[in-house]
């Protein structure tokens, strides 16, 4: 009788044991449905501990699917892994699970001497620049939003124009100045030869400047003609040239 007494005492002390080693943590048997299994590598020893497996990037430890086999292939590259690391070290009942909080706190140490990476948040690529229009594009696009406006000899715009008024119009709406007549305009602006022609110049026409028109480029330009004739396109040649200006 003696001895089988000190048998169930020695018992008594094994449980006593394993309950202290493992305190804070569920022993496998019975599985507690919330909980995480966390094996010892190597050894028939698990336990559950509850939540483990929700801790923020945990997965991302690396290593630490050995010892929760579930979190295998589960890893986020992005995650921060010290941030992970302090947060599985402050989960209950896991610093009493053998040996692992002697790796925890190594794999912690080898990446505190590790550096950070600087992440910079990347910079919303520049919208390219608007490309504004030359003041000879803009001297274009006003003269061909008159296409159409009828011939009046006198007139000087807005609805109607004769050939100087037309230039002079045009001009002055791209915030340019210049002569009214097609004399005038031959003499004052700056004289450009004719292989050198930009759109938006003035090109003067007949021996004693009576024509004048703007040079829309491709080889035409934009003119009020005569009586009867609406301003519109019409080719650079089709006139005698006396000379060409640029304001």
């Amino acid at each position: 009788m003696a001895k089988h007494r000190r048998q169930a005492n020695g018992t008594k002390r094994t449980v006593a044991t394993a309950s202290a080693v493992l305190a804070g943590a569920t022993l496998i048997a019975p599985t507690t449905a919330d909980a995480a299994e966390v094996r010892v590598p190597n050894t028939n020893i698990s336990a559950e501990i509850p939540g483990i497996e929700n801790t923020p990037g945990i997965a991302s430890i690396p290593g630490i699917e050995q010892w929760i086999p579930s979190l295998a292939g589960k890893a986020d590259r992005d995650a921060d892994i010290r941030s992970a690391i302090a947060a599985v070290k402050a989960v209950p009942g896991v610093a009493n699970v053998p040996g692992f909080n002697d790796w925890i706190n190594g794999v912690e140490k080898k990446y505190a001497s590790a550096p950070v990476a600087n992440r910079q948040p990347q910079a919303a690529a520049a919208p390219a620049p608007v490309r504004q229009p030359s003041q000879g594009e803009r001297i274009v696009s006003i003269a061909k939003s008159k296409i159409g406006s009828p011939y009046v000899y006198g007139a000087a715009g807005p609805n109607a124009f004769d050939c100087s008024g037309f230039t002079s119009w045009v001009h002055a709406q791209a915030g340019k100045q210049i002569p009214r007549t097609s004399q005038a305009q031959a003499n004052a602006g700056r004289k450009v030869a004719i292989s050198d022609l930009q759109p938006g110049d003035i090109v003067v026409y007949y021996g004693g400047a009576s024509h004048v028109a703007i040079y829309a480029g491709n080889g035409q330009i934009i003119d009020a003609l005569n009586s009867g004739t609406p301003v519109g396109y019409r080719p650079l040649n089709m006139m005698p040239i006396h000379s060409a200006v640029r304001f």
